[in-house]
C-alpha cells in the first residue's frame, strides 16, 4: 500500500532512503531480472513528461527523430576499437537465433554510433546532404558491473540519443552546446534542479570523442550525479565508417560529429534532489498529478454536496490544464489520501470538509514547504500561477542550497581531506594531466566532474593535488 511512511531517513543512509521513496511511491519496482526495472505507471509518467519536453526542444533545433536496429553485427561495433573498448565489459551478445548458431555474434545496444553511422555513409554524399542530424528514443543494454541502483544505473537504460553529422568542425561545436545548453534548461526549467556545465577531463570523456561536455547535479551528501552528455567526436568515428562528402570543389571531406543523449538518469538525480523523509517531492512542471482534490467524506447526506462542490473545483483546474486528480474513494481516510500524496510528492493538496464547505473555500497545502492557507472558491484560477511559483522557489532554494556545498580548495590537505569525507564539492585549480587524476581517485575516491566552459582566473598557478602548472580550473567530488 503507497500511503506506508518511510522507514529510512534521507540524511542517514541516501541511497536506502531513495530506493525506500521510488518503491513507496509506486514509481518503480524491482522484476526477476537483476538489473532490469519496472517503471510503473507514476514514474513512467514523469518519463513521458520529460520525454515531450525534451523531444519539443531537440526539434526545434532541427533534429528529426529515426529508428535504428537493437542489434549490432560484431563486425560493425569493431569498427572504431577505441569506442568500443571503453564498452566492450558491458556488452551483451546474442549468439542464438532460436535453436540455431549464430554466424557472427549479434550486440545488444549499448550505444548507437556504430549502427547509425553505417547508414550515414550510405546516405551521405553531397554537401547537399548536410547536416544531417537524427535521434532516437529508445533503450540500450549495458551489463553493468557495478551494483545497479534504480534509475541512476541499471543494465537496461531508456534514454535519447542524438547523432548529428556536419561539414565543419565549427558547426558539431555548436551542435554539442547547443544539446548541453538544452539540457541545462531540461534539468533547470522542468525538474527545478540547478546543475553545473562543463567539459570533461581527458580520462573521463567518452570513448571515441574529442571532448565531452557534461551536465553535473550537485546532491544532498555533496556527491554529484552526470545528468546528461554531450560530445564532440571529430571525424575519429566518420573515417573507421567511412563517412564523407563532396565538398563543393568537388573534393571528398570526412564529415564531423557530434553525439548527445539524457537518460531516466535524471529523473534519479531529481528524486535525490528535491526528495525529503516523507517522500518524493516533484516539481509542479514534471508532476503527473500536479494538484490533488481530497473531500474529507463522513458518510452524511452533506457528502453529496460536498462531491459536488469538489466537483466544481474540479472544472476550474480544467480550464487552466492542470493536471489534477479527484479523489473521491471513500475506501481510504482522508488521513491515509494525506500520506500517500505526500508520499507521491503532489505539488499541492486541495482538502475539501463540511467547515469548507460552509464557508465557500477551500485548505491548501503546498507540498515542498508545507505551508498551509485558506483560499476561496475564485481563487482557485489562481492555481496555474500558484504552481509557476512553487517551480521558482524549488530552483531557487536548491541554487542556494548548492552554493553552500562548492568550497575553493587552495590547499593539498584540505582538498584530500574534504573530498575524503565527501564535506563539500572542490574547485581547484589543476593540471588536467590523467596520472594525476588517477592519483586523486586512488587517494580521495573522487574524480573531476567538469572544467568550466569559460576561461578563468587560476585559483592558483600551481595544480593542487601534484604541484605542476596549472592549466585550468576544475571541479572535483565523488559521484553516483
Amino acid at each position: 500500500m503507497c500511503a506506508e511512511k518511510l522507514k529510512e531517513k534521507k540524511g542517514n543512509n541516501l541511497i536506502e532512503w531513495y530506493n525506500e521513496v521510488l518503491l513507496k511511491s509506486e514509481a518503480m519496482d524491482f522484476s526477476d531480472v537483476k538489473g532490469f526495472p519496472v517503471y510503473r505507471p507514476y514514474g513512467y509518467a514523469m518519463w513521458e513528461i520529460l520525454e515531450s519536453e525534451l523531444d519539443n526542444r531537440i526539434k526545434k533545433i532541427g533534429v528529426k527523430n529515426a529508428y535504428f536496429p537493437l542489434l549490432i553485427p560484431e563486425k560493425t561495433l569493431m569498427k572504431e576499437k577505441k569506442h568500443i573498448a571503453g564498452f566492450s565489459p558491458e556488452v551483451a551478445w546474442v549468439t542464438l537465433g532460436g535453436k540455431t548458431d549464430l554466424d557472427e555474434r549479434l550486440a545488444i545496444r549499448p550505444t548507437s554510433e556504430t549502427i547509425m553511422y553505417e547508414s550515414y555513409a550510405k546516405w551521405i554524399k553531397s554537401y547537399r546532404d548536410l547536416p544531417l542530424m537524427l535521434n532516437q528514443w529508445n533503450t540500450v543494454v549495458r551489463w553493468e558491473t557495478k551494483e545497479t541502483r534504480l534509475l541512476l544505473r541499471g543494465k537496461e537504460v531508456m534514454w535519447q540519443e542524438g547523432h548529428c553529422a556536419f561539414a565543419t568542425e565549427k558547426e558539431a561545436e555548436i551542435n554539442a552546446l547547443a544539446a548541453l545548453n538544452i539540457y541545462k534548461e531540461t534539468m533547470e526549467n522542468l525538474m527545478a534542479v540547478p546543475v553545473l556545465v562543463g567539459r570533461k577531463s581527458e580520462s573521463e570523456k567518452f570513448a571515441g570523442a574529442t571532448k565531452t561536455y557534461t551536465v553535473e547535479s550537485i546532491l544532498s551528501n555533496n556527491f554529484t550525479s552526470q545528468s546528461a552528455t554531450s560530445h564532440e567526436l571529430g571525424q575519429n568515428f566518420s573515417k573507421a565508417f567511412d563517412v564523407k562528402f563532396l565538398d563543393e570543389n568537388n573534393e571528398w571531406r570526412y564529415v564531423y560529429q557530434t553525439s548527445w543523449g539524457m537518460a531516466m538518469r535524471a529523473l534519479g538525480v531529481m528524486v535525490l534532489v528535491h526528495g525529503d523523509d516523507k517522500g518524493l517531492v516533484l516539481p509542479p512542471k514534471i508532476a503527473p498529478i500536479q494538484v490533488v482534490i481530497i473531500p474529507i467524506l463522513n458518510g452524511k447526506e452533506s457528502d453529496a454536496k460536498l462531491l459536488e462542490y469538489t466537483k466544481s473545483i474540479a472544472e476550474k483546474l480544467k480550464e487552466q490544464s492542470i493536471r489534477f486528480l479527484l479523489d473521491d474513494r471513500n475506501t481510504y481516510s482522508a488521513g491515509w489520501k494525506f500520506n500517500e500524496y505526500d508520499l507521491k510528492g503532489v505539488p499541492i493538496k486541495l482538502e475539501v470538509g463540511e467547515r469548507e464547505l460552509a464557508s465557500n473555500t477551500i485548505s491548501l497545502k503546498i507540498r515542498f514547504n508545507g505551508e498551509k492557507k485558506a483560499i476561496s472558491f475564485s481563487d482557485t484560477n489562481k492555481l496555474g500561477e500558484i504552481l509557476n511559483g512553487i517551480q521558482r522557489e524549488m530552483l531557487e532554494e536548491k541554487k542556494t542550497e548548492n552554493g553552500k556545498r562548492i568550497k575553493t580548495a587552495k590547499a593539498k590537505e584540505e582538498f584530500i581531506n574534504d573530498l575524503k569525507t565527501a564535506k563539500a564539492i572542490m574547485k581547484a585549480a589543476w593540471c588536467g594531466k590523467e596520472d594525476c587524476e588517477a592519483r586523486i581517485k586512488e587517494i580521495t575516491g573522487a574524480v573531476s566532474r567538469l572544467i568550466p566552459l569559460e576561461k578563468e582566473e587560476l585559483i592558483d598557478k600551481k595544480c593542487i593535488f601534484c604541484g605542476e602548472k596549472a592549466t585550468f580550473n576544475a571541479y572535483f567530488a565523488k559521484s553516483y
